[in-house]
């Protein structure tokens, strides 16, 4: 079933107390556990949507995606990707951390804040 999921940066070093203002909102298929269902993604892929907002910076979106290596965030340009760590074994729940490996090669952990 789709959700909607709210990702906030957790706290870090440049945010010890963690930042609302950056993070994603994702539209993702999720099963009953909050673990992503890649055979209702695979069925529907359509619709599998991000929006990246970061700080003043221009929102950026994509579209979820699978492949070999795993789960990603995709921005449609070829290699233009955000690997999301562990995605197959992590539930995207109200107070869960997910970590993102960004495009600029850092990876940063963020803490899912709803799941609609």
């Amino acid at each position: 079933m789709m959700r909607r999921v709210r990702l906030e940066l957790a706290r870090c070093h440049d945010f010890p107390d963690g930042s609302t203002k950056h993070g994603y909102e994702l539209n993702i298929p999720l099963q009953a556990n909050g673990k992503l269902d890649h055979d209702y993604w695979l069925a529907h892929r359509q619709g599998n949507t991000f929006r990246r907002f970061w700080g003043d910076e221009d929102e950026q979106s994509g579209e979820l995606r699978h492949d070999g290596r795993g789960w990603m965030l995709s921005f449609g340009q070829h290699g233009d990707n955000e690997m999301i760590y562990k995605a197959d074994a992590h539930r995207f729940a109200e107070g869960e951390y997910i970590s993102i490996k960004e495009r600029d090669g850092h990876t940063r952990t963020f803490r899912v804040v709803a799941v609609h």
